[in-house]
This record gives C-alpha cells, sequence and structure tokens, in this order.
C-alpha cells in the first residue's frame, strides 16, 4: 500500500510538470517548458565551442599558455572526482568523464584551433553526444516504476550497508518523518536495517534515539524508517493535575509526551471493540532514573477515575506516595501486611470472575462498575434487572517489589498476574531491575505492559522486548542522567510507537496542594470496593482491611474506613501506649520498675537461693490433648479478633512464653489445624492463613 501511494504521488508529480505552464493558448510555450529541464547540458556544450575558439585568438602561440591549460584540464578532471565522492558511482564517473573530455577539447582547440585537424569533427559528434547522455540520465531519475529514491538516498544507503534498498516518499510531520523502505528482495532482511540504525544516525548526524525502523509484520523486506529530528524533551514538564478527573479507568491513562510532541498513554481494562486486551504493568528504572515520578503519573491518574479502587504496598512507608494514601482503598507497609494483601487479592479473583460471569461479562466493563440495571448484564433467571451494586476495577500495586519477592518468593505474584486481568484486577509491579533472579520467568512473561526507564545498559533485555530494543529502543543510554525519560510497550499503543522515547512529567512541592485536592476528592467521590471485593479481602485479612476512610474521618486517630469493622485497626509499627512515653515524646531512660533504687547505696548481702538458676530447670508445660486444641483454638481466634490473618512459628512466641509451652509443641498444632481446615498454607514457607469460621445461621426448631 505505502508503495502504490508512492508511485501515485510521483506519477502526478510527473504529469504536473509535463503540464508545466502550457495551455490552450500555445504549443510553443508548452514545447518551452517541457524542454528548459534539458538546455543546460547543451549550453554547456556551446559555451566550451565559445572558449576554444577565444583561447586560440589569444594563446595561439604562447607556451605558458599551454602549460596552464594542461595543468587546468588535469585539476578539473580530478576535482570532479573528487567533488562526486558523496553521489552514487555512476554519476561521479560520468561526471568525471564529461569534465576530462570538455577540458581536453578546449586545451587543444586554444592551442592548435578549433577547426585543426579532427578538432570540429570531435566537436559536432562528442559534444552532442555528452550533452545527451545528461539528458538521458536527467529522464531516467523519473522512473515511475520504481518506489526508490534520489541519487542522494542510494548514496546514503549504500554508505550504511543497505545498497539496492529503496526508501518511498516521505511523509512529513511535525518534528517527525516517516518513509517506506524496501530492501532488495533475497539479499537484505529488516534484522539487517536495526544494525544499520546507529550508522543511519551518524550519517545523519543524529543521536541513534532518533533513528527508528518498524518493520511490516507481513513482509521481512519492507518496514517504515521514522526520524525525529529534535528532542523535544529536553525541557522538563510539571504535574498540573490529572487529564481526566472523573472519567473511567476505561479511557486513556496520561503520563507525559512523547518526543514529537504526541500524549504518552496507556491502558488497563480491555476493550474487545478495539481489540485491546487488558494488561499488568512493570514500571522499571535503576535509582535515579525517575521512577518515583513515573509511578506518581499513573497513580495519579488511576485515582482520578470514578469506577477503580487501589490497594497498595509499600515497604518505603508511603515516601513517595504519603499525600495520597487517603485515596487508596487499602494501604499496608510491607512485611505480613503485604503478605496478606497479596493473599487476599488471589482470594478476590476467583470471587469477582464469579460475579462477572453471573452477570454476563465476558471481561470488566464500565457497565460492571455501576448499579446492575439492566436485564442484559443480571443474575436472576427470571430475565429481570437484578439490581446488584457494581464491582469496580481494581488496582493491585506492589511498589518497591523486589523487597516483597525477596521476603515471599520470587513467584509471589504469578498466580495473580497469570489469572487476574479477567476478574477486572490490574497488577503494578514496580522495582528497579526485574531480572530473572528477582522475578519469575512465568511472572515476568505475565507483565505485557512495561514503563522502562533509565537503566545500566545490559538490563536493557530485563525491560524491553528484544524487537524493540531492535528497533532503536535504548533506555541504558539514559541511565539516570534523564530522569522520566521512558519508552512504554502496552495494549492499545500503535506499536510503531514502542522504540520512541517519552518523558513522564514531573512531581515537585508545587504540587503537594493539588495531590491533597485529589485524595479529597477521592475520597468523596471515588468508587467503594462493594460487597464482593470487600467481603473477599476481609475472609482473609479481617480487621487489618478497613477501606478508603471517609472524608471527615481522622484515618490516624481511628484507622476505620467504610468496610471497616466495629473495632478499630490496632497500628503495625509505632508502639503508642502512654506508659511508654515520658511526656516529652520520648522514651524513659529508667525503667518504671528501678526509678526507686539508689544507684549509691550498696547491695545487700548474700542469702541462700541467690544462686539457683531461673531459666532451664524444665521442658516447660505438656497439655493434653484436649486442653491442647482448646489452647490453640483460644490463640487462633485472638489473632484474628486483632486482624492478623496471617501466622507462623515466629508469631506464638510471646503466647508460648504467656503459656509455658515450646515452640515445637506450636508447629506440630499447626500442621493439625491445617489438616482440619482451620489454617490454609501460603507461598511461603512456614507461614499460614486462618481460615475464618464460617457465621453461624439460626435454624427453625
Amino acid at each position: 500500500m505505502v508503495q502504490q501511494d508512492a508511485q501515485q504521488q510521483l506519477a502526478e508529480l510527473l504529469e504536473n510538470q509535463l503540464r508545466g505552464g502550457s495551455d490552450g493558448g500555445g504549443v510553443g510555450k508548452y514545447l518551452l517548458h517541457r524542454a528548459k529541464p534539458h538546455i543546460p547540458p547543451w549550453l554547456g556544450m556551446g559555451g566550451i565551442g565559445l572558449a576554444g575558439v577565444i583561447g586560440h585568438l589569444k594563446w595561439a602561440d604562447s607556451v605558458p599558455a599551454a602549460t596552464g591549460l594542461t595543468l587546468t584540464s588535469v585539476a578539473i578532471t580530478g576535482g570532479a572526482y573528487l567533488i562526486g565522492k558523496t553521489t552514487s558511482k555512476q554519476r561521479r564517473l560520468h561526471s568525471a568523464i564529461t569534465t576530462a573530455f570538455g577540458s581536453a577539447w578546449l586545451t587543444a582547440a586554444c592551442l592548435a584551433g578549433p577547426t585543426a585537424g579532427p578538432m570540429d569533427d570531435l566537436y559536432l559528434m562528442g559534444g552532442p553526444a555528452v550533452a545527451l547522455s545528461w539528458n538521458v540520465r536527467q529522464l531516467m531519475r523519473h522512473n515511475p516504476d520504481s518506489s526508490g529514491g534520489s541519487g542522494g538516498d542510494a548514496g546514503l544507503l549504500e554508505k550504511i550497508g543497505l545498497a539496492r534498498a529503496q526508501i518511498g516518499t516521505a511523509k512529513v510531520e511535525p518534528n517527525r518523518v516517516t518513509a517506506p523502505l524496501e530492501l532488495s528482495g533475497g539479499e537484505q532482511t529488516n534484522d539487517d536495517v536495526a544494525k544499520a540504525l546507529k550508522l543511519l544516525a551518524s550519517a545523519a548526524d543524529l543521536p541513534s534515539r532518533a533513528v527508528r525502523y518498524v518493520p511490516d509484520p507481513d513482509s521481512e523486506r519492507r518496514g517504515e524508517l521514522v526520524i525525529v529530528p529534535e528532542d523535544m524533551l529536553a525541557e522538563t514538564v510539571a504535574w498540573v493535575g490529572p487529564s481526566n478527573l472523573g472519567g473511567s479507568i476505561a479511557e486513556p491513562l496520561v503520563i507525559g509526551r512523547y518526543d514529537d510532541g504526541a500524549p504518552l498513554m496507556l491502558w488497563l481494562p480491555g476493550d474487545p471493540d478495539a481489540g485491546r486486551n487488558s494488561t499488568h504493568v512493570l514500571v522499571a528504572g535503576q535509582s535515579g532514573s525517575g521512577k518515583g515520578d513515573a509511578a506518581l503519573n499513573l497513580l495519579t491518574e488511576i485515582l482520578s477515575r470514578r469506577d477503580v479502587i487501589v490497594w497498595m504496598s509499600d515497604p518505603k512507608m508511603f515516601q513517595d506516595f504519603g499525600t495520597l494514601r487517603p485515596a487508596l482503598d487499602w494501604a499496608v507497609e510491607g512485611g505480613t501486611g503485604t503478605e496478606i494483601m497479596v493473599k487476599a487479592v488471589e482470594t478476590a479473583i476467583p470471587a469477582r470472575t464469579k460475579w462477572l460471569g453471573q452477570h454476563g461479562y465476558r471481561q470488566w466493563s464500565q457497565a460492571a462498575a455501576g448499579v446492575q440495571n439492566d436485564p442484559e448484564h443480571t443474575c436472576r433467571n427470571d430475565g429481570r434487572a437484578c439490581g446488584c451494586e457494581g464491582l469496580p476495577f481494581l488496582v493491585a500495586w506492589m511498589e518497591e517489589a523486589a523487597n516483597t519477592l525477596r521476603a515471599l518468593g520470587d513467584d509471589a505474584f504469578t498466580g495473580i498476574a497469570q489469572e487476574a486481568r479477567s476478574a477486572g484486577i490490574a497488577l503494578v509491579v514496580s522495582l528497579q531491575r526485574p531480572s530473572y533472579d528477582q522475578m519469575s520467568t512465568s511472572t515476568r512473561a505475565s507483565l505485557p505492559s512495561v514503563v522502562a526507564l533509565g537503566c545500566d545498559p545490559r538490563d536493557e533485555g530485563f525491560s524491553l522486548p528484544d524487537t524493540v530494543i531492535d528497533q532503536g529502543a535504548h533506555p541504558g543510554a539514559w541511565a539516570n542522567r534523564k530522569p522520566g525519560y521512558c519508552s512504554v510497550v502496552s495494549p492499545g499503543i500503535d506499536e510503531a510507537r514502542y522504540p520512541s522515547p517519552g518523558r513522564t512529567q514531573q512531581f515537585t512541592h508545587r504540587a503537594t496542594p493539588a495531590m491533597e485536592q485529589l485524595a479529597a476528592w477521592a475520597q468523596a467521590h471515588g468508587a467503594e470496593a462493594g460487597p464482593v471485593t470487600a467481603g473477599a479481602a476481609t475472609a482473609v485479612a479481617g480487621t487489618h482491611y478497613t477501606g478508603r476512610p471517609d472524608a471527615d474521618e481522622d484515618t490516624a486517630a481511628s484507622g476505620r474506613g467504610r468496610h471497616a469493622a466495629a473495632t478499630a485497626q490496632q497500628p503495625d509499627r509505632w508502639d503508642t501506649e502512654e506508659d511508654d512515653m515520658n511526656g516529652s515524646g520520648y522514651e524513659p531512660l529508667v525503667d518504671l520498675e528501678d526509678e526507686d533504687i539508689d544507684p549509691e547505696r550498696e547491695l545487700p548481702p548474700a542469702e541462700d537461693g541467690d544462686d539457683t538458676p531461673l531459666f532451664g530447670m524444665g521442658s516447660g508445660h505438656r497439655p493434653d490433648p484436649e486442653e491442647a486444641r482448646r489452647l490453640f483454638a483460644d490463640a487462633l481466634a485472638e489473632f484474628e479478633q486483632q486482624g492478623q490473618m496471617i501466622v507462623g512459628p515466629k508469631d506464638f512466641m510471646d503466647w508460648c512464653d504467656r503459656n509455658n509451652l515450646s515452640r515445637p509443641w506450636v508447629s506440630a498444632r499447626l500442621k493439625e489445624a491445617a489438616i482440619e481446615g482451620r489454617l490454609e498454607a501460603t507461598n511461603t514457607t512456614g507461614r499460614w492463613r486462618i481460615v475464618p469460621h464460617p457465621e453461624p445461621t439460626l435454624t427453625a426448631a
């Protein structure tokens, strides 16, 4: 198609040249217009003849003139050959022969005379032949049957090792040139172009990132060259707010701009009408590459939509995202909280897919987020609208995921990544180096979208597909020298854009007020998790899952949100009991039990029994089986009441001390409880999830 368009444009150009300035009023004008492009060689021929006549009259008997004319002839011929070095071989040779013939005849004519011997015959036969050869060459340059480029293009392609390749008519846009390229059949492939991109950038005096090649998926010898001569990303652009406040998560998320000024966008949910699949996202970049700003661009876009909730784990204690924390439906700071969240997402997947299937959705769509008033999406058997509460889109965000992967194993997200998309869940994984020694190959293969920021050149293959790197994408060239520069690969983006660099918007301290307003908007207008998602989370996390806090709640004081249980959640990290404080905000330097001791008073004399050991005298209390089951059941109920739904032997250390029980005894009871169904194994060895007891039901007497 591209080749046909180029041929049609070239044919129209030739037709316009043929018409020229002719009209119905004058054949002579038409003939003159047709002859004008071919007149210069004949004028040159006439000029050489006139110069020969004048030169003979002046220098016929001059020996110095003969020497000068001979040297000039040699210099002009050699100069023409050297000057033609930048053109094709044929044009260079043609120019050198023409110059040699003309200068030799002129020298002889000046010395011997233009009519002496065969001089006039050579002029009358050779002159028109040389002029006609240039006319023929000029005609051959306009060949409608060829999609090739000009002689200059051919010379350029020959330089970079792509001789006989043909460049079609270029499409020129603001700061972007796209030209179809056809390679020589049986001699060249698209891989040859990928290898020559750096040479092409060198020939054009451009950085390597400015030249890309997009192969035709249906051909091994056709594609498009894309050149972006000016880097429009040199200046940073500050974030001023979300692009579509109150819109749907199904609409594009704008996180920056490309180097030609076009918006940098991606989508999370799928769209069957557009042929776009739902996706998970990997955000990768080394320290200093702008990964934090890229994450903030994406997160603020997500939180500004009306039909999505976000569960987020951040082992960095929300250092970058603290302002947005009130807008999150669930936020944990790593450790056990993240372990619970991962399990909650796994539990929510079948619950959400079941709801979608019952309501006639093959995948999540905007209609699924609202109240189900459409008879086509009902769970009732009679075909009437069911009026069920909707199911918002869910984003499970794992920030600094390397920390979580070290704690839970490199396949911690594998199940989520492989199954969550059909449930209307998008997984966002952010880490510096997505190498296969940190993340399992199955998980990496299930993250089809990537925002690849600057990295070590050796790590490019961990972030981007090899095909995109071959097309000219090289985040290793930025490293941490250009924060925010990135390449984005995601469903919905034109594949020609994959190698194009973009840059995310920058978050400075001036963005804080707008981020606070966004968090307040999300508290007031954002989606609620709904009974399906909230029920799955509560079943796993207990009171650890609170839901997004209401706008008028003091979350730090109450610890409650829209879906919180009656009991307030206890702090995970900070000890806030007043007994441990002295009123100044610092822990007391002396234990309360020792504050009355006089350090200057001498110790009392030794008494009987002072040398009796305090520990190690017995093996601990060993209850009978019935008492053991009761004690352990009480312990599990205590953990469940506190909202700690994932436990292991280390969590029972204080409990063992209180009940004078040993850790081996606890390990044995954990295994028994797993067999009985009170516990369920997790992905981590030695860690178990408490299975909540079903609510009691009343039966008729």
